[in-house]
């Protein structure tokens, strides 16, 4: 099938002023939309009643990955300027997604903090060696970096003290992504703390979001049916209670698109099998979950890999008039708008 075609069929008209630019607070304050596919009905209440709508004895997914400071500005000894977004920390080398003509053996620098030396170039990536070891990079990174938002947010009124704080789940754990799983923002202590207490249970996992999330898709993926790859883990004993969950059939409810792609890409059938990997799974319309049964999610931008997965547990001409009730109920969209729940 032909991409210009795909896209079409994943369009839908947003007012700008819809698109949140800031989270509610609290986060568990924001509204939320419940679809569900048994009858087709669909609610809208606030993300904190959650609860009342949650399948019996279900086990709630969530992803532990967090954001980090990704962002950095290098400066060439002609005194061009290098806007450089980490991406991919090897050994003693960086990758960096970075503008401009970059040269094999080029020095760049990072203030009075340290320089890098340009290993290779290719079409928008560039890998450095840093003039510290990585672990030292790093510390700096996390204390002079900048925190990276979707380009739809790039006029956001937080401040970097803001951003670090708002955009992070609350269980935010293992460092490495790009992008924050928006899902879990809606998420407050006090509310997982309820879910708990109602008999439902929770575990992590994590994937490290990249900027694949928010590439164009293009004809070779729609080609491939592979995405991009992002890299994830589950520790052994969460497969463990996972998979007895999944045998005794309490419900698998994922929180965001992230998790289902973990889940799916970890499972074999109706098992999960993969504690760690890399994942260019692409779920779309036609995709059949073999492990997830319910999906948590937020709004996502027109013509995404993001609204296809979504998909996969609606249908896409369900999905479309679903955004377009939203939108007529004033529901915020994108990383810090309102939720959707699918049951």
């Amino acid at each position: 099938m032909k991409l210009s075609y795909v896209l079409t069929e994943y369009d839908y008209d947003l007012p700008p002023a819809l698109i949140a630019k800031k989270p509610a607070s609290p986060r568990d304050s924001a509204r939320l939309m419940i679809y569900n596919r048994a009858d087709s009905s669909v609610k809208f209440d606030v993300f904190s009643k959650i609860i009342e709508y949650l399948p019996k004895d279900c086990v709630l997914v969530f992803n532990q990955t967090k954001v980090i400071p990704a962002k950095f500005e290098l400066k060439k000894t002609t005194g061009g300027t290098v806007p450089a977004l980490l991406i991919e920390t090897r050994k003693n080398e960086i990758v960096v997604l970075a503008s401009g003509s970059l040269k094999p053996d080029e020095i760049l620098k990072w203030g009075n903090r340290c320089s890098f030396k340009v290993m290779c170039r290719t079409e928008r990536e560039a890998v450095l060696k840093p003039s510290t070891c990585i672990k030292a990079f790093q510390i700096l990174l996390n204390k002079y970096g900048q925190t990276p938002l979707p380009p739809y947010l790039k006029d956001s009124p937080l401040s970097e003290n803001r951003r670090r704080k708002e955009y992070q789940t609350i269980f935010a754990k293992d460092n490495g992504s790009v992008a924050a799983p928006t899902a879990g923002l809606h998420f407050t202590k006090d509310l997982i703390k309820k879910i708990i207490q109602a008999g439902h249970e929770i575990e992590y996992v994590t994937l490290h979001v990249n900027l694949g999330t928010f590439a164009p898709l293009t004809d070779k993926q729609m080609k491939t049916g592979k995405l991009h790859l992002e890299h994830f883990s589950i520790d052994k004993s969460t497969i463990a209670r996972l998979n007895d969950a999944k045998k005794l059939g309490r419900p698998i409810v994922a929180i965001g698109t992230t998790t289902v792609r973990t889940l799916e890409s970890a499972s074999e059938g109706k098992s999960l099998k993969r504690l760690s990997g890399s994942t260019d799974l692409f779920i779309t319309e036609n995709y059949k979950p073999h492990f997830v049964d319910h999906l948590i999610t937020n709004f996502h931008v027109p013509k995404s890999s993001l609204m296809m997965l979504v998909s996969a547990f609606t249908g896409r001409q369900k999905l479309i008039n679903l955004y377009k009730q939203a939108i007529d109920e004033r529901i915020r969209f994108f990383s810090f708008g309102d939720g959707m729940m699918i049951i």
